[in-house]
């Protein structure tokens, strides 16, 4: 037994030296100017951070092929990946340094933050927790608050009444000419749509989701959320790290196609990528369709299994096609604590001002390009391509419009799917097909530029071309079998 434990132990001294010695040489190589120091660049090449390796390659060009012989020798002294290894000699050291000043004051009993800490990690309570998170947070905060008493209040007694009727008579003073009119305050007007779509109904929805993602980002409730998913994530070839990115995606999918860096391997940012694109909506759209939805619970229901189910199933089947070896994942869980007012006001305040200067001035830059492609026919054009496979869904004509808006932005089509419903058009099946088609639906442009930048030109086009399929193709076959059923939702 002893015997077998000096192999062990000098098997782990060799491992920690071979980290050591791999840091040591490579700290020898770096002659570049730098920021960080070169330790610290040492340790992030090592764990193959792209950013790192990249300025490296810039400015220590001579010997970057050395650095990465170096780094593939040091990966071979391990089963597990360098970024794991790393932390835990990080936590080891740690652990050293307090034991030297730090006395154990005995057994003291758990604190009730300790037991909730530790209830939101376990399965049979954190799952419960989870869900009512979720309903409070999402459905009656962001769905029924939100979207509903402010958005009505915004759009309805606001806009509808007072606005938008007096810009449509100022513009009708200064401007004779129909057509150019028309790109003001017509049907697809600046004012008239993009302001009155970004302003009173995505803005109070955005707002409210980002207040809500403050207090569970402050509270300390995500690190915990990844825990408690990391297994489930595993089936679908993502570890618990994807959970930042995945509820980044619930605020604004470009701006959590983004963070899809931060995962350690290529097939895992593949996999939350397409994800993001396909099954994930925005607050925006998320709130709209809540809101359209929350007067018929059987609807939302549906609309929630099928999108849950989809995001799932590809996740699964990305994961079994897609070569490359499972996720590993570990993290540090800060202690749960009572969120900062201030905390929450500025990080709210900063994403809402992100908000209104990025993705308002996208509102007029599409009403604009809709007056264009209406001036020329295009638009129309493309509205009638829309049609066909619109109606084989079992849709009115008319939405042929919402997922063309909804291309140019996901909660542009969800809020003309909202004037649809608000004007009669929908049935209560038509209204949860048309949700899981547009939810579902090809990523705005913003998404799918950011796609082609962060994966890619060809596995952007491949995301667009499989959310596309998958799109009309569940909505096709939830139509098929909800009109089955005979469901009168």
């Amino acid at each position: 037994m002893s015997g077998s434990l000096e192999v062990e132990t000098h098997l782990q001294d060799a491992g920690r030296s071979a980290l050591e010695r791999a840091v040591e040489q490579i700290e020898g190589l770096l002659t570049g100017r730098y920021v960080l120091s070169k330790q610290a660049l040492s340790l992030l090449l090592l764990q193959d951070d792209k950013q790192i390796w990249d300025m490296v390659k810039a400015r220590d060009a001579r010997v970057y092929e050395q650095i990465e012989r170096i780094t593939v020798a040091a990966k071979q002294c391990y089963c597990d990946p360098l970024d794991y290894v790393i932390a835990m000699r990080r936590q080891e050291k740690v652990n050293e340094l307090l034991q030297g000043v730090i006395e154990p004051a005995g057994v003291r009993k758990s604190s009730f933050t300790e037991t909730l800490s530790r209830w939101t990690m376990h399965p049979a309570t954190g799952i419960p927790i989870l869900l009512l998170v979720l309903y409070l947070g999402l459905y009656k905060f962001v769905g029924q608050f939100g979207a509903g008493t402010v958005v009505d209040f915004l759009e309805s007694h606001l806009f509808d009444r007072h606005i938008n009727p007096f810009l449509t008579e100022l513009v009708g003073k200064l401007i004779s000419q129909p057509a150019l009119r028309d790109l003001f305050v017509g049907e697809y007007g600046v004012f008239t749509l993009g302001l009155r779509y970004a302003v009173a109904i995505i803005l109070p929805i955005v707002a409210v989701f980002f207040l809500m993602f403050s207090v569970i980002e402050d509270v300390g409730y995500l690190p915990r959320l990844a825990m408690l998913i990391d297994r489930l994530f595993k089936k679908i070839g993502l570890s618990g790290r994807a959970v930042i990115p995945m509820v980044l995606g619930l605020g604004c999918d470009t701006m959590a196609t983004m963070v899809t860096r931060t995962l350690p391997t290529r097939r895992e940012r593949f996999i939350a990528t397409m994800l993001l694109a396909l099954a994930v909506p925005c607050s925006a759209q998320l709130g709209v369709i809540l809101a359209l939805l929350h007067g018929h619970r059987l609807a939302l229901a549906v609309w929630a299994g099928v999108i849950a189910a989809v995001f799932l199933f590809v996740g699964y089947l990305a994961s079994k096609l897609l070569p490359g070896t499972p996720p590993m994942f570990y993290m540090e869980v800060p202690p749960l604590r009572l969120p900062k007012v201030s905390n929450i006001f500025i990080k709210t305040y900063a994403r809402v001002v992100w908000y209104l200067k990025e993705i308002v001035p996208i509102f007029i830059v599409a009403s604009v390009l809709i007056w264009i492609g209406q001036v020329t026919g295009l638009f129309d054009w493309c509205i009638g391509l829309l049609r066909y496979p619109v109606q084989l869904l079992g849709l009115p004509a008319e939405a042929a419009s919402v997922f063309l808006l909804g291309f140019f932005r996901r909660d542009y089509g969800a809020a003309g799917l909202y004037d649809l419903n608000n004007a009669g058009a929908l049935t209560g099946v038509q209204l949860v097909v048309a949700s899981v088609a547009l939810t579902l639906f090809l990523p705005c442009i913003a998404q799918l530029l950011m796609n082609i930048k962060e994966r890619g030109i060809k596995t952007g086009l491949l995301i667009s071309g499989i959310t596309l399929v998958f799109s009309f193709g569940v909505a096709f076959a939830l139509n098929a079998v909800l009109h089955a059923v005979g469901a009168v939702l």
